[in-house]
């Protein structure tokens, strides 16, 4: 009831600037009395009974009533001013609605109807004490913004009720306490519920992070993550084809033609930051598994606003939150880099294999005042030896021409994520595309969470239909090796060994893809699918499938072909599987495997 009222007295301020007609109209009235009635419906038209209605005004006790089994409701009394009036109902969005005096009627009478959305999820969770033992902390702020605020009870137990299953930024305030923010997506909600336990007060390891933050952090599954927008060796570093802006970064930073680029904070208020060459000033950071095939993590990186004499200061470091006292480790020394060259810089991790460690990439600030570098990063790549230029990760490939090599393959991790999509929920170009990119992350979309492979031919990645990756228009037939394909790891069992691609092509010509499944010993099986819903679809060369199927939309999604898939020969072991396009035809243009979604139960 406390948030209650203070959205109250907030609108309220709003409602005293509501015009000088109004005003005059109070001022003349107020020894005279109305009434307010109205409806409430849902979002289809019908009543909802039951609905608490609150009428407040400035200086005025709040009148309360219910509305009945049609959903009316009625106030008498009512003095011919502004008012506001809040509807409530457990499972449903609170709403209010404004009533001001020119709105009463020549009877003294307001009409004040309004429409509730269902709205039966909620955030839950309970907050605990890691500077007394881990015991529940009383006093904790936690704010969904507009969706309300809660104080944490002596249990440490709150709830944020009657939500949408939307996407949420949570933060949990104490004084002396670390402020934590936490992002909920509407993908996160079961059985109407999020649930985030959380501890405050633990050692900062990273820059606003403590041990508990980065046991949620998110994986880095893949041995190579690119940036930028410049085209360097076509199509591999070609911008659409360039994810790295989709992973966790955290202070400045800045997705630019030449890389992602991690800045110092150097706004006027950031210039009285003490200098630092322990503490990143700005990272990205994601969990790893470190194997003795991708042991050495390489950096492609260049700087800007440095030189030899004024060089940037970065590194990496590692928390291993296996440790009894889990700390931020460097690996080898501060290094220091001041070129608009690129080049390739060599972190060894050989001392954390069989271990899967959070690891961070980041800038110092080395000046306090008004201080301004940014280090460029082009490319992370991991392997069991440095990686340099702009070439494929080494090794041995596991289909001649895929640039897939078995230790890639080996050393990829498990995805945890099982329904992924296709649908960008914000569109861009090559000018702006990085909040786009972004918004990925929300959604499960398959540009973030799997690792995509251009070996001849871009993708376009913010069609309405979905994500797409096609054939150039060339003379040249290839049914053994991809114009370009996706791929991920997944460990296949009972409730994971059912495989499902929604797809659709475009025009006459007949799309070739094929769905290949590698083991972590090098064993390729080409899959067949067992069923699909395609307009015209059969078994081609080399295990590809060729298909024609033009329905599907962001406004037909039941339009989509749908491709199955058996695993069950997997279950038991981690698989890889890849999703590629082919060109199985000489000369048809650029045809096009749209990915809608895929799923995995």
């Amino acid at each position: 009831m406390k948030n209650l009222r203070e959205l109250f007295y907030t609108s309220l301020i709003v409602f005293i600037s509501i015009g000088l007609f109004s005003c005059e109209k109070e001022e003349s009235s107020q020894s005279l009395l109305g009434e307010v009635a109205g409806v409430v419906k849902d979002v289809n038209g019908n009543p909802i009974p039951g609905v608490n209605v609150t009428l407040s005004g400035i200086n005025e006790e709040n009148m309360v009533t219910t509305t009945d089994e049609e959903g009316r409701y009625q106030m008498n009394n009512v003095t011919l001013k502004t008012h506001a009036i809040m509807f409530s109902r457990e499972g449903w969005q609170t709403v209010s609605v404004t009533i001001t005096a020119d709105k009463f009627g020549e009877n003294n009478r307001a009409i004040g109807d309004a429409e509730m959305i269902r709205a039966s999820a909620k955030i839950t969770g309970i907050v605990t004490d890691a500077k007394n033992n881990g015991a529940p902390l009383a006093g904790v702020t936690v704010s969904a913004g507009p969706a309300g605020t809660v104080i944490t009870g002596n249990d440490g137990k709150y709830i944020i009720a009657n939500l949408v299953k939307d996407k949420y930024t949570l933060t949990f305030t104490k004084q002396d306490y670390v402020t934590i923010i936490k992002e909920v997506a509407a993908t996160d909600f079961v059985d109407e519920t999020v649930t985030i336990d959380l501890r405050m007060g633990g050692e900062e390891l990273l820059r606003g992070l403590t041990a508990d933050d980065l046991k949620h952090a998110e994986k880095w599954y893949y041995n190579e993550y690119r940036g930028g927008r410049n085209a360097d060796e076509y199509p591999h570093w070609d911008w659409a084809c360039n994810y790295m802006s989709t992973l966790d970064f955290r202070g400045a930073w800045e997705e630019q033609n030449e890389g992602t680029t991690l800045q110092i904070r150097n706004n006027d208020s950031d210039r009285k930051n003490p200098a630092d060459l322990d503490v990143f000033d700005s990272f990205v950071f994601g969990s790893k598994l470190i194997t003795a095939e991708n042991k050495i993590l390489s950096l492609r990186a260049r700087t800007h606003n440095a030189d030899a004499s004024a060089p940037a200061y970065f590194g990496v470091q590692v928390v291993d939150l296996s440790e009894n006292q889990p700390k931020a480790v460097k690996i080898g020394t501060t290094r220091t880099y001041g070129s608009g060259n690129y080049s390739d810089f060599e972190f060894d991790l050989s001392a954390y294999v069989g271990k899967e460690v959070v690891l961070a990439i980041g800038i110092y600030r080395q000046s306090t005042g008004d201080y301004w570098k940014q280090l460029v990063l082009r490319a992370i790549r991991f392997a069991d030896r440095k990686v340099e230029n702009y070439g494929w990760l080494p090794g041995t490939e596991v289909i001649e021409g895929w640039k897939l090599t078995r230790e890639t393959v080996r050393s990829t991790m498990p995805h945890t994520k099982k329904l992924f999509t296709g649908i960008s929920p914000v569109t861009g170009d090559r000018g702006n595309y990085v909040n786009a990119y972004r918004a990925w992350r929300n959604v499960g979309h398959v540009g973030a969470e799997w690792s995509f492979v251009p070996l001849r031919k871009d993708p376009e990645v913010f069609p309405s239909e979905g994500y797409i990756i096609k054939t150039r228009n060339t003379p040249d037939i290839d049914t053994k090796v991809p114009e370009a394909y996706i791929y991920a790891k997944f460990s296949i069992a009972t409730g994971s060994n059912q495989f499902t691609l929604s797809t659709r092509s475009f025009g006459g010509n007949f799309t070739y893809f094929k769905i290949t499944a590698i083991g972590n010993d090098g064993t390729v099986t080409h899959l067949a699918p067992v069923s699909n819903t395609a307009q015209e679809a059969m078994a081609a060369a080399n295990g590809t499938w060729k298909f024609k199927h033009g329905n599907g939309g962001a406004d037909n999604p039941e339009g989509y072909a749908s491709f199955k898939y058996d695993l069950t020969q997997f279950n038991g072991t981690d698989v890889t599987l890849a999703i590629g396009v082919y060109n199985g035809e000489a000369n048809t243009g650029e045809n096009k495997l749209v990915i809608h979604k895929i799923e995995l139960k």
